[in-house]
């Protein structure tokens, strides 16, 4: 079963949690422009979701455990316990991991914009429905049958 083993669920729980991580991150950065929003983003999610070989020793002498783990932690768990093999060991891969992400975040940047970029060529959709928009709101004004309320754009009062 999934959950009767604790290692799937500390996974998952990873998973999960990195997700919220990347999905406020994202709604965070806002404010900047898309591509460096998504290499941004892209760059978080590679350190957060690359994995890297560890070793622990336990409590016999001379036994360790091994698995893998992400590189973010095995980095800080090495720096913490002032290990610099593993530090050194997870450092390239998170490195990596952030080059791959910021890659694949770059490559996001390139799809959409080439599906916008169509768009804003040729006059694009926004145009049209601009102007619909407004042809709809003339009409409206003309035949005064525009509701009230319903944010269609701005109305001028009409006298008479």
């Amino acid at each position: 079963m999934l959950f009767s083993d604790s290692l799937p669920q500390l996974w998952l729980s990873y998973a999960a949690l990195s997700c919220v991580v990347l999905v406020t991150g994202y709604l965070g950065v806002r404010l900047l422009p898309l591509l460096p929003r998504l290499v941004l983003v892209g760059v978080v999610a590679g350190a957060l979701w690359m994995v890297a070989p560890f070793t622990l020793p336990l409590l016999q002498p001379g036994e360790t455990y091994s698995g893998l783990a992400p590189a973010i932690v095995v980095m800080a768990v090495g720096v913490l316990q002032h290990d610099g093999s593993q530090v050194f060991g997870a450092l390239p891969l998170l490195l990596l991991g952030s080059a791959l992400g910021a890659g694949v975040g770059v490559l996001a940047w390139r799809k959409l914009r080439r599906r916008g970029g169509d768009d804003d060529r040729s006059g694009g959709r926004g145009g049209r429905s601009r102007e619909g928009a407004s042809a709809r709101t003339r009409g409206d004004a003309a035949t005064g049958a525009g509701e009230r309320g319903k944010g269609n754009g701005r109305r001028e009062p009409v006298v008479g």
